[in-house]
């Protein structure tokens, strides 16, 4: 591992942040050696790890005090700013930790029990207010606070180092370790973190205090340094040797499953796996709470999940406790998808989900009995999947979260396979692994985060780059749904992906071209698993009187303005099918279906077409759960109608343009943004299938009743 410490990118690093009063040169150091750690993926993922520096502050009333700045639970080292470190009185806690090492009867439940009751309350009544701004923010002091103060080091890092978790979560991983770092490390056992990590921690480094750092087995590695850089320097040493070490016995062949002769195609078998992975969110509503997918391949993915060994090892558990309650201990494996049947590879799928959900159930029973803890079972769902013949999905609430469970599967993938060919991959036991996952002080790290009620869900919309369809992309974001934006060209819809924010998948798409559609969908199913709602909103207004005009315009219209709603409709039931939890299919209508206009046949009759498509979709896939709804809009500024379209006519009438624009019985201008509210309330709209609802401000010659 690469030393990346460089004195003048420090220098240049504190002059940025001498605008902050509060950052001393301390925490310049701290910080900028944070993110040094934070870059490498094989030290710290995602909000783990830990570091810290003591030094004398003063409050905002001017009293000083010896404090310890501690990275916050759930901060992500390579984003770590300032203001993202606790600011927490030395004292206090270093009287604690005496008055515990000094008490030998004090037992391990009772360290538990502290630490689960009265840790954050301590705590909490020793923050100092260092600013206004820290004592707003109220940032969650980190799990590790006690082993960070009762350790008397200026500077302390803590990784999750990869490397060094494949020594030590081996059966002999102690004297592995010790034979790589020798004895300028101190060996702590496991043990979950808190007060007795702490006070374990502080025993071992007693006995030897010239030590380098700390070994925690099966959970990390600490140095300390009187410095930044020392420590940042002694991470980096240690971790090269381990490195070294594993990179010297090498990783042994693994011996491949027999496997299909093809593989159902990723597009297709994420589908199938999404619409597996779901809960209902009451009984009999058929409205689910759905994941995300995140898909992941390559060399090393590929030798561990089609390794002959693959369900004994992805049964092991998980590298570092700390990722456990974000992937939960283990992986759900699925049969090899055999693009022979890919209906035997779905049930194949329930099957295996049912059965990790069984599994779930008895290993959380087992934890309650054997912990005693007062907790209700969090959902039995896998956050990791491994496909043999294909690779691994991670499953989050959204694409952030499902990115964050496939980076560590990946990753996880690749240390196990080298931990095995060193030995054998030995985890926490099913009772320590409970007692993370339910350990409140673990639990708070993501009951901080709210989903929106789109979570989870996937949308996609046409004509989303403009007007109606970049409305409803935004309203649709807003509550929280990820994002497929099609439309006909790169850079508008990289100016709308831009207005939207978020990471929404955008795809250029003529609609009228049937391979591009099945594109797009292809490429929503690899992208984030799947489908859930679809708006299709493109149209024209193509013009002509009915008696005179061409048939290449009348098919030209009924190509964009009908057959591109059923093209992408059918493309919608096919994913949503093999997801098997329902779907929405939206279509953007026109009042001209219901109102016909003087020269708009070649419009109004394809939108009248679409009108009754909308029906016949709720007629014959009702059964499949789908709900098929329409919006009849009139007057909405856009690319239909334009800044001169709506001059023309407003003259033509003798009226300005906002009286043309608000000629309607409430005589209120519909905007896009209504027309995508309306969207959204549709898609609420569980019980509502076949409904056409119009959206004019009142016209009662387009009312449909």
């Amino acid at each position: 591992m690469q030393n990346l410490w460089n004195d003048a990118d420090l220098q240049r690093f504190a002059r940025e942040q001498c605008s902050i009063p509060e950052m001393p040169s301390e925490l310049a150091e701290l910080v900028y050696a944070s993110r040094l750690l934070g870059r490498e993926n094989s030290l710290v993922m995602h909000g783990g790890g830990n570091t810290s520096v003591k030094c004398e502050l003063v409050d905002m009333v001017g009293n000083r005090a010896d404090v310890l700045l501690i990275k916050a639970s759930g901060v992500d080292l390579s984003k770590v700013s300032a203001h993202d470190y606790t600011p927490v009185k030395l004292a206090p806690l270093r009287n604690l930790g005496k008055l515990f090492s000094s008490n030998d009867r004090i037992s391990e439940e009772e360290l538990q029990r502290f630490s689960t009751k009265e840790f954050k309350h301590i705590l909490l009544l020793n923050l100092f207010s260092l600013t206004d701004h820290m004592a707003e923010k109220r940032l969650t002091p980190s799990i590790e606070t006690l082993l960070h103060a009762f350790l008397p080091h200026r500077y302390i890092f803590h990784t999750h180092s990869f490397a060094m978790l494949t020594l030590s979560n081996q059966p002999d991983g102690e004297q592995l370790c010790r034979e790589v770092l020798g004895e300028g490390f101190g060996s702590v056992p496991y043990i979950k973190p808190g007060l007795g990590l702490a006070r374990s921690a502080v025993a071992v480094y007693a006995a030897k205090p010239e030590i380098e750092g700390l070994i925690l087995h099966k959970h990390g590695l600490v140095t300390f340094g009187a410095t930044a850089e020392e420590a940042y320097r002694r991470m980096i040493e240690a971790v090269s040797r381990v490195e070294a070490r594993i990179a010297a016995v090498g990783r042994k062949p693994f011996v491949k499953a027999t496997l299909p002769a093809a593989i159902v195609p990723l597009e297709d078998v994420a589908p199938v796996i999404r619409g597996a992975c779901v809960e209902e969110r009451s009984p009999g509503t058929r409205e689910y709470n759905q994941f995300i997918l995140d898909f992941r391949t390559s060399p090393a993915i590929r030798d561990y999940v089609d390794s002959e060994e693959l369900e004994g090892m992805s049964r092991k558990g998980a590298m570092t406790p700390d990722f456990i309650i974000r992937t939960k201990n283990l992986p759900l494996v699925v049969p090899a998808p055999d693009a022979e049947d890919l209906q035997e590879f779905k049930v194949a799928v329930q099957t295996a989900v049912q059965r990790y959900r069984e599994a779930y159930t008895e290993y959380f029973n087992a934890g309650v009995l054997a912990t005693g803890l007062k907790v209700a079972m969090l959902d039995p769902l896998p956050r990791v999947v491994l496909v043999p013949g294909l690779g691994l999905f991670g499953l989050g609430r959204t694409a952030e979260a499902a990115a964050v469970n496939a980076d560590i599967a990946e990753c996880t993938a690749s240390a196990i396979l080298d931990a095995e060919s060193m030995g054998n991959f030995e985890s926490i036991s099913d009772r320590e692994a409970f007692e993370i996952e339910y350990w409140d002080m673990e639990q708070a790290k993501m009951n901080k985060v709210h989903h929106d009620h789109f979570a989870g869900k996937v949308v996609m919309v046409t004509g989303a780059a403009s007007g109606i369809g970049l409305a409803t992309a935004k309203a649709f974001r807003q509550r929280g749904a990820e994002l497929v934006i099609l439309d006909l060209t790169r850079a508008s819809l990289e100016r709308a992906r831009v207005e939207i924010g978020g990471n929404a998948l955008a795809m250029p798409c003529d609609v009228t071209s049937r391979e591009e559609v099945r594109a797009a969908f292809d490429a929503a199913c690899r992208q984030f698993g799947g489908v859930d709602i679809i708006v299709s909103n493109v149209g024209a207004a193509l013009q002509g009187r009915i008696g005179d005009v061409p048939d290449e315009v009348l098919r030209k219209s009924f190509e964009l303005n009908f057959f591109s709603h059923q093209s992408i409709a059918q493309q919608a039931v096919r994913v949503m099918r093999l997801q098997g939890t329902g779907g929405v299919l939206l279509f953007n209508v026109s009042k001209q279906a219901v109102n016909p206009g003087p020269d708009f046949g070649p419009y109004g009759l394809p939108k009248a077409a679409t009108m009754f498509l909308v029906r016949q979709y709720a007629l014959d896939h009702g059964r499949d759960g789908i709900r098929s709804n329409g919006i009849n809009a009139d007057r909405i500024r856009s690319g239909l109608l334009t800044a001169e379209m709506i001059k023309a006519r407003s003259t033509a009438r003798g009226l300005s343009e906002q009286e043309y624009m608000a000629g309607n019985l409430l005589q209120l201008e519909v905007t896009a943004e209504d027309v995508a509210e309306a969207f959204v309330h549709l898609a609420l709209e569980t019980r509502t299938t076949g409904s056409i609802t119009t959206v004019d401000g009142g016209n009662i010659a387009a009312a449909l009743r």
